[in-house]
C-alpha cells in the first residue's frame, strides 16, 4: 500500500502528531501506513529519553486516537492503530538515537565501506565516539551508512571508573 494517496495520508498523520506527542515528551520515530485486507494499519513508533513504558504507550495511543477522530485524518477507510516503542532493530539515524543508546554495543557500516563494532560513548549533533576494544574512535554521522544496536543477552552493566584524590596519590608510588 505505497501510493501517492497513502504517502500523503501518512505524512499528514505524522505532521499532526508532532505537537501533541511532543507535549507528552515523546518523539515520533516512525509512522507507517499499510493495507491489511479491507482496512489500513497505522503504526506509530514513539520514544523519549530514558525509554518508553506501557503507560507512555497507552497515553500516546489515547492521544493519537482522539486526534485521528477529531481531524478525520484517515478518511473513511477503517483502520487499526498500533503504537509501539522504537525498538532495538531500528537503525540509529538521529543524534538523539545515539544519546539514548550510550553504552550499548552497535554495529556501524561506513559509507566508504567497512564495519566498526563498538560501544556508544559521548555523542553530539555531528559525531559519536565509539569504544572499540578499549580504543576511542570518533565517527561523524555523515560517514555512517547504517548503524544497528546489537542485542546482548548477558550484558553486564558498564560502569565508568571514578578516581578519587587518594587513589591518584597511591598510583604515583608505583
Amino acid at each position: 500500500m505505497s501510493n501517492a494517496k497513502t504517502d500523503a495520508t501518512r505524512e499528514r498523520v505524522e505532521e499532526a502528531l508532532l505537537v501533541p506527542l511532543g507535549e507528552l515528551d515523546l518523539d515520533v520515530e516512525a509512522v507507517e501506513l499499510s493495507a491489511a485486507g479491507k482496512r489500513s494499519v497505522l503504526r506509530v513508533a514513539v520514544d523519549k529519553d530514558g525509554g518508553v513504558n506501557m503507560d507512555d504507550v497507552a497515553e500516546a495511543t489515547r492521544t493519537i486516537s482522539d486526534l485521528l477522530d477529531e481531524q478525520d485524518l484517515m478518511g473513511l477507510t477503517p483502520y487499526l492503530l498500533e503504537v509501539t516503542s522504537r525498538g532495538v532493530d531500528r537503525p540509529l539515524t538521529l543524534p538523539r538515537h545515539w544519546r539514548r543508546n550510550e553504552t550499548r554495543l552497535v554495529k556501524v557500516t561506513l559509507v566508504e565501506g567497512g564495519v566498526v563494532t563498538g560501544r556508544v560513548g559521548a555523542s553530539d549533533d555531528e559525531k559519536v565516539v565509539l569504544d572499540v576494544d578499549g580504543a576511542a574512535h570518533e565517527v561523524v554521522y555523515s560517514d555512517i551508512a547504517k548503524a544497528i544496536v546489537q542485542v546482548e543477552f548477558n550484558r553486564k552493566k558498564v560502569v565508568e571508573p571514578e578516581l578519587d584524590d587518594d587513589q591518584d596519590d597511591e598510583d604515583e608510588d608505583f
